[in-house]
């Protein structure tokens, strides 16, 4: 349950600082959009991020898991 509480909590943290950065950084280059828009962008940049983790995470886990055997079989 841990690590769940902390995705989440990392989840919404990052959420927040992309809405928050776009709202600044948008109209500085010319982009001017409604906050709806705002938060339906961050939101697809949240899902995006949230995949990019889960694979990452994935790919050093079994990485991790390989070595680990690879230990094991040598002692």
């Amino acid at each position: 349950m841990g690590s769940f509480y902390e995705a989440t909590i990392n989840v919404l943290i990052g959420f927040g600082i992309g809405l928050a950065s776009q709202c600044l950084v948008f109209p500085l280059v010319g982009i001017e959009v409604s906050l709806a828009t705002n938060l339906e962008v961050a939101a697809y940049f949240t899902a995006i991020s949230i995949i990019r983790s889960y694979v990452i995470r994935r790919w050093f886990n079994q990485r991790l898991h390989r070595a680990a055997q690879r230990m094991a079989g040598r002692v």
